[in-house]
């Protein structure tokens, strides 16, 4: 079973930048991709961004694409979110995610959140 801490989340202020990471640990650590994801107050959880663990391969949520940057690191088990010109609607709790297969939309493991908070 993998678990799942996320850190780095903060305030920061508009057009600021952010690196967010979450740390995986278990036994075993096995993943088809992971993802970022995030709930603001009033609003439901949406993807940000995923990454397949093998290749490396990234998607983006069209919200944040050539602001936002998802990668891994496959010898630490961590993945990480560069977040940059952020904006006041970029302000959430944050989720890490682990998906064990390429079913869309099934991810079996995920973080606490960190928050985020974009503010002048």
């Amino acid at each position: 079973q993998v678990q799942l801490v996320e850190s780095g989340g903060g305030l920061v202020q508009p057009g600021g930048s952010l690196r967010l990471s979450c740390a995986a640990s278990g036994r075993t650590f096995s993943s088809y991709s992971m993802g970022w994801f995030r709930r603001a107050p009033g609003k439901e959880r949406e993807f940000v961004a995923g990454i397949t663990w093998s290749s490396g391969s990234t998607y983006y949520a069209n919200s944040v694409k050539g602001r936002f940057t998802i990668s891994r690191d496959k010898v630490k088990n961590t993945m990480y979110l560069q977040m940059n010109s952020l904006k006041p609607e970029d302000t959430s709790v944050y989720y890490c995610a682990n998906a064990l297969t390429a079913i869309i939309g099934k991810y079996d493991y995920w973080g606490q959140g960190t928050q985020v908070t974009v503010s002048s």
